[in-house]
């Protein structure tokens, strides 16, 4: 059955009367009580009008309280809820989703163990086109309007053309990360086949489908990763790394990208945890960013989520959340854990002296900041994306359940999307100025189809791996092989900080 469809295309649009976190400078709430800014927060009931935001075409046209609007406007009751930006997702491994909660017990090792060692390999190009349909799709629904494919099971172009396919059919803004974990980045890199489909698949205009090089860098001193670095500098596109994961990449590797004038302000360091104050001197240094995955940092093991430290040295965050084989594939989620987990090792820290936490460190509108803004300064796309300002592009999200008993009294709204709301709660979502979800649906999506598309790549797994692997695979044994010190097989470098190189 297919989602109802809104004949809404080439109409202005006005969500109305709520509150309105722009996200801007100065993180303003707007809630039309005093004709424009207040930190206050407020319901956008009571009191008040709440404030509008007028989008004509693919941008932000207006933000204030009892906007005039063109003929013809589509208006959105966004009375007692929250406007904010959409929120931008900075590392994402779609093409895993179709095997939502698969490993809902694994460690890093045993997921290095599965799709690393044993059985990445045996996804199809037919396999990568499911799991982004279904995470491309499943982003929107939760207000994730600009989500990075961090696609690092891109065995061939076949496999590439089939995660891009998947993107450009779902109305959402995507980052293609382009990777490949069965060879060396420094072989896939350099293929003709590589640099065809890019010339093929990658448009000029970036707009709505961006493009990165995604690899890790294990710290042979050898660097048999550098070809790579120089061919995503000669087409110019910045590289996004695993960094700070324990057993694969960590200090060694972030010293030699930094001594071969590799690391730059466009390039996204992921997870940024186990490292050492070097290394993130090294990163402040360059003006790269770290994008925090703290469930998968909190549970498979890469390291305590580094937002503290980050901070302390002036690195900017952005949030993500790895892969649905694990968590959540939202934002909320993100947000609400990178609160606790900061704020955890803050009132740890200050008993193991003896001391009590009198003010948290680590706010709601900060952690907000991080899963928008924060989001589109890691991507380049500050001057467009990120807050809720005239002339930017219209990716907004209406946050609002009038069904719902938690929906109100809205009285501070940054900790109400930090710790009270949820992907049901999420009413309507526009990306380039386009409804893509409404009243609580998507819009134009056959969901019977996508679960018979991902049903078809389930049945392809448990066909190649056998009933009794596919058990056995959601606790896998961790074999005798190096996979300890790094996962990869084109080198044989073990890292001394681990099983002494």
């Amino acid at each position: 059955m297919t989602q109802p469809t809104h004949d809404t295309a080439g109409r202005p649009i006005v969500l109305r009367g709520g509150t309105v976190l722009t996200v801007d400078a100065t993180r303003q709430v707007h809630t039309g009580r005093d004709g424009g800014g207040s930190r206050d927060g407020g319901d956008g009931r009571d009191g008040g009008d709440g404030c509008d935001v007028l989008v004509v075409g693919d941008r932000i046209a207006a933000v204030g309280p009892g906007l005039s609007v063109p003929d013809g406007t589509v208006e959105i009751d966004a009375r007692g809820g929250i406007v904010m930006p959409g929120m931008i997702d900075t590392h994402r491994h779609m093409w895993q989703t179709a095997m939502r909660g698969y490993g809902a017990d694994w460690t890093l090792t045993q997921y290095f163990v599965w799709y690393y060692l044993e059985w990445g390999k045996v996804f199809r190009p037919q396999d990568i086109h499911a799991g982004n349909l279904l995470a491309a799709w499943e982003a929107l629904d939760a207000g994730v309007t600009t989500t990075v494919d961090w696609s690092h099971g891109l065995q061939t172009p076949q496999h590439a053309d089939a995660a891009v396919d998947a993107l450009q059919a779902v109305p959402g803004r995507f980052v293609l990360a382009y990777g490949n974990i069965q060879d060396a980045p420094a072989a896939w890199t350099g293929t003709p086949e590589f640099r065809d489909f890019v010339a093929r698949r990658i448009p000029d205009d970036r707009d709505m489908l961006g493009f990165q090089i995604a690899f890790d860098v294990t710290g042979d001193p050898s660097f048999p990763e550098r070809p790579a670095f120089e061919v995503a500098r000669e087409l110019g596109v910045p590289v996004t790394t695993h960094a700070g994961v324990w057993g694969a990449t960590g200090d060694d590797g972030i010293r030699l990208m930094h001594e071969h004038g590799f690391m730059t302000p466009e390039t996204v360091y992921v997870h940024g945890a186990s490292l050492s104050a070097d290394s993130y001197h090294r990163i402040a240094a360059t003006g790269g960013s770290v994008s925090v995955s703290t469930e998968s940092e909190q549970s498979a093991g890469q390291g305590y989520p580094p937002t503290w430290t980050l901070r302390a040295h002036g690195i900017p965050v952005s949030l993500s959340m790895d892969t649905s084989v694990w968590w959540s594939g939202d934002l909320f989620s993100a947000m609400r854990t990178t609160l606790g987990a900061d704020r955890s090792r803050e009132h740890l820290q200050a008993h193991a002296s003896g001391e009590t936490v009198t003010h948290a460190a680590l706010r709601a509108d900060q952690v907000v900041e991080w899963a928008t803004r924060g989001g589109a300064r890691a991507l380049g796309r500050e001057a467009d994306l990120g807050s809720i300002e005239p002339g930017k592009k219209a990716d907004l999200v209406l946050i609002k359940n009038d069904a719902s008993p938690v929906s109100f009294p809205l009285l501070n709204p940054y900790g109400h999307v930090a710790f009270q709301a949820q992907r049901g709660d999420v009413h309507t979502v526009l990306v380039n100025g386009r409804i893509v979800k409404r009243d609580g649906r998507l819009v134009d999506v056959d969901l019977a189809a996508l679960r018979r598309t991902v049903d078809g790549t389930v049945d392809h797994l448990r066909s190649q791996l056998g009933e009794d692997a596919w058990q056995r695979g959601m606790n896998p044994d961790v074999p005798e092989t190096k996979v300890l010190d790094n996962p990869y097989t084109y080198t044989q470098y073990r890292s001394g900080s681990t099983h002494g190189g």
